[in-house]
Order: C-alpha cells, then sequence, then structure tokens
C-alpha cells in the first residue's frame, strides 16, 4: 500500500512540473490560459490542440490590447507543436448593422513551444498567448494576468489627451477612435515591430494627423534604421524632428521612398 502511495504521489508531482515519468514529452498540467490582443480585432474564442488530443481553451471577446481578466483552470498540455483554431471580427464592421449575424474571421495557427520547466503548482500556472498582428502566436508561462506586450490603450489615451479635437475632428465615438488608433498602432508593428508605447504613439501621431506616408521620407527612413531594436529610441528622435522635415511632411513635398516590412 505504500508504495502504491508513493507511485501515485511521483506521478502527480511529475505531471506538474513538466515532464513525462515514461517518456521525454514534455507535459504540462494544471495549466490556466490567457489570451493577449495586439490583432487590431475582437478576439472570440481560442483553442489549443496538441498531438495527443489534449485541448484547452480560452478568450471571450477580447478588444485589441487586452488580456483576458479571468482564467479557466485546470487544462493540460502535451508536446512541443501545437495548433490554435481562432476567431476574430472587425467591430466597426459589426456596428454598421447591429442586429445582422457577426461575420468571424476564422484563423488556424500552428506553434512551436521548446520543452519548458515551468515553476510553481495547479492554479498558479498560466499559459499566455500573445496574438500578434500577422496572425502568430507566441507561449509564455507565467505567474499573473499582467505583462500584455502592446498598450493600445495607453496610446490612444495619450494621443486624445495631448491633441483633443484635432485628434477626433468628426467627433466619433471613443470606441471607434480607439480601434482606429489600434488599426494603426498595429500596423506600426507591422512594417517596424514597434511596441514601445512611446515609439507608437509618435508612429499613430504622425500617421494620422501629419501624414501617412510620413515613413517614405529619407529622414525618417534613416531614424527607423538607425533606431531598430532600440525600444523608445524611434519615438524620442521623432520628437526631435527639425521643423523643416516636419513642414515638408505636411506639405508632402519630399522624396518618398517606398517602403515594406523591415521584419521578417
Amino acid at each position: 500500500m505504500k508504495n502504491r502511495f508513493l507511485y501515485a504521489l511521483l506521478l502527480s508531482l511529475t505531471f506538474i512540473a513538466g515532464c513525462d515519468a515514461f517518456s521525454s514529452v514534455p507535459t504540462y498540467g494544471g495549466l490556466s490560459i490567457e489570451g493577449f490582443n495586439y490583432t487590431p480585432y475582437n478576439l472570440d474564442r481560442f483553442v489549443i490542440t496538441d498531438k495527443y488530443g489534449n485541448k484547452a481553451g480560452g478568450g471571450g471577446d477580447l478588444m485589441p490590447g487586452s488580456g483576458q481578466g479571468r482564467l479557466s483552470c485546470c487544462y493540460a498540455l502535451k508536446g512541443t507543436d501545437f495548433k490554435v483554431k481562432w476567431d476574430v471580427y472587425d467591430q466597426d464592421k459589426a456596428m454598421i448593422n447591429p442586429y445582422a449575424p457577426i461575420n468571424m474571421i476564422h484563423k488556424v495557427t500552428e506553434v512551436h513551444l521548446p520543452p519548458t520547466k515551468v515553476p510553481g503548482g495547479a492554479g498558479e500556472r498560466i499559459l499566455g498567448l500573445h496574438f500578434y498582428p500577422d496572425d502568430h502566436i507566441e507561449f509564455e508561462f507565467r505567474r499573473d494576468l499582467r505583462g500584455t506586450r502592446i498598450e493600445y490603450a495607453e496610446i490612444d489615451y495619450w494621443l486624445n489627451q495631448k491633441y483633443g479635437k484635432r485628434a477626433n475632428p468628426d467627433a466619433l465615438d471613443e470606441w471607434t477612435t480607439f480601434r482606429r488608433t489600434a488599426r494603426i498602432a498595429s500596423t506600426g508593428w507591422l512594417k517596424y515591430r514597434l511596441v514601445n508605447s512611446q515609439d507608437l504613439e509618435q508612429y499613430v501621431y504622425y500617421t494620422l494627423l501629419v501624414n501617412p506616408k510620413f515613413d517614405q521620407h529619407p529622414a525618417v527612413q534613416k531614424i527607423l534604421s538607425e533606431t531598430k531594436d532600440q525600444p523608445g529610441a524611434f519615438g524620442a528622435a521623432m520628437e526631435k524632428l527639425p521643423a523643416t522635415t516636419v513642414e515638408q511632411l505636411e506639405r508632402d513635398t519630399f522624396e518618398h521612398i517606398q517602403t515594406g516590412a523591415t521584419h521578417g
């Protein structure tokens, strides 16, 4: 009887710790699931499936830039390769006819997760899913609900506090302007992998209020090149842009350099 008890205890502890007692395949038990949405759309439900038939789910109408505020426990996942089925929808299109069925956009993303040792016990172990504008997803083991990587709400608040009616001359409602900010900021991530709030504040400001093709200016391209992978440096440099360059941007009197994504 004692041996059986010790065996069962060892098995349960091994399962929680993130390794399988009978193979080298990593096993993660006692998981709660959290989603972080960096797409410009509302994120509905998502389901993770491993190659052994285990499933875990989360989501629930997460607006751009938000993370899940409550968790479901306790899931188990196994292996290193996972499939995530997830749904998003365009809230602006849904508002055109609020009585019509929501047009869900269905997506499927493959995610590879190297074997990872996860601290904590059941109820303390959170698997965060970061959903990016290019449809790739990153898994992250974490201990709390904080830690969103792109603060769309912070960027939108800054824009409205600093520029007021100039940022919203048509007096659109706050949620519509927020989604507009999120769309522009997500483009900043897609093209230049900007995640820092100061960087994205300047990217949104120049796109929305100065010139939507501002990043085609040679001086701006130089700044983007020199500040790559330096969070906050692009925003700081753009705040010091010479008045003559800003005037060229406003008048659209400069040689345009065609741009594309700088990251693969």
